[in-house]
C-alpha cells in the first residue's frame, strides 16, 4: 500500500475492520491473533453476524495515531486478500465510514442509509 494525499493521519484512533466470509471464520481468528501479538492492539472478539453497516462478517481492530502508518503497512502486507476498511474515529460514524474512510484491497459498498440512532457518535 502506497500512504498517498487521501491516506492522511488525522485523528486521534482508529478501527480496521477485516472482513472475511462468514464460512472461514478460524482464517481471520489467525489474521486477528497476528495483529494483536504483532502490534499489543486492542481487538474485540468476531461476532458471527452482520454488524452496523458493514456487508459480511468482520472483526475489528482499534488502534492510535502514532501506529497508522506503521499499522497500515503492516496490515496491507499481512491481509492475505482479504478487504479491510479503516476508518478515523471523528464521533461522527457516518463520516467516519464514508469521508475518513480508507480501504486495503478492493472497496466494497457500504450500508450507510443503515445508522440508526444508536450508531450515530
Amino acid at each position: 500500500m502506497a500512504i498517498d494525499k487521501k491516506t492522511v493521519n488525522i485523528h486521534r484512533a482508529y478501527h480496521a475492520h477485516i472482513y472475511f466470509d462468514e464460512k472461514k471464520p478460524r482464517y481471520c481468528k489467525a489474521a486477528l491473533r497476528a495483529n494483536c501479538r504483532t502490534f499489543c492492539l486492542a481487538c474485540r472478539p468476531i461476532p458471527r453476524k452482520i454488524v452496523g453497516p458493514h456487508p459480511c462478517w468482520s472483526c475489528q481492530v482499534s488502534f492510535e495515531a502514532k501506529d497508522f502508518e506503521t499499522y497500515l503497512l503492516w496490515l496491507d502486507e499481512h491481509r492475505r486478500g482479504l478487504k479491510v476498511l479503516v476508518h478515523g474515529l471523528s464521533g461522527d460514524v457516518t463520516k467516519d465510514h464514508s469521508d475518513y474512510a480508507y480501504w486495503l484491497g478492493e472497496e466494497v459498498p457500504l450500508n450507510l442509509d443503515d445508522f440508526s440512532d444508536r450508531w450515530r457518535g
